[in-house]
């Protein structure tokens, strides 16, 4: 496998992951600023042109990120899934994936790309600058609807460490690096993204 990766949150959430289950990933720098992901080499890979993605042995080109991180959990062999071992865990994992992602991840990261990020994506992404504060108060608000949900949970399902605990640490954590901080008043959340924060996988 050939991981190709770079900069920014999508990324370090399978290099995260990667490390949780035991995977050491072989891997190649893309160069994001300069957008390298957007020229004919990279697209020959992964259309999208966004990053990361995940080059099997057989060639075949693996993206988005909780299909990657799928992958590896199935590939990984020994260890706990962090999708969940019977078909109850993993669906409440993917609903749990899907709600942060789409109420939080892509509010957050669409608020910073219509704002702080403009000049690096206007010219690659059709941007709304107009929308970027109403989607980072929407990101808040639904942190806080899921503060909420987090009351005498030590992870987001409950006492089970997943997937849905990575990408809401790394994607809050990304939110405090671009004008977009956590709420303290999230005492719940809180206690997560700080419990998250001592596990060794947070630097890979």
């Amino acid at each position: 496998m050939l991981f190709y990766d770079s900069v920014g949150p999508n990324p370090r959430v399978v290099r995260m992951f990667a490390a949780e289950r035991g995977i050491t990933l072989p891997s190649t720098r893309i160069d994001l600023r300069a957008g390298e992901n957007r020229q004919p080499a990279y697209m020959a890979k992964n259309p999208s042109g966004q990053m990361p993605c995940l080059e099997l042995d057989d060639g075949f080109v693996l993206a988005e990120i909780t299909a990657i991180c799928e992958y590896l959990d199935e590939v990984a062999g020994a260890g706990t899934s962090l999708i969940g071992s019977t078909a109850q865990e993993r669906a409440e994992t993917r609903m749990w994936v899907r709600r942060i992602d789409l109420n939080i991840l892509e509010p957050l990261a669409n608020g910073f790309r219509f704002s702080q990020g403009l000049k690096m994506f206007a010219p690659r992404i059709r941007t709304i600058p107009q929308a970027a504060d109403d989607l980072k108060t929407l990101a808040q608000e639904r942190i806080t609807w899921l503060d909420g949900l987090m009351a005498g949970k030590e992870y987001v399902c409950g006492k089970r460490f997943t997937l849905a605990d990575i990408l809401l640490y790394v994607f809050l954590d990304f939110g405090q690096q671009v004008g977009q901080p956590l709420n303290t008043d999230n005492k719940h959340v809180m206690a997560h993204f700080e419990r998250m924060g001592k596990r060794a996988s947070v630097s890979a």
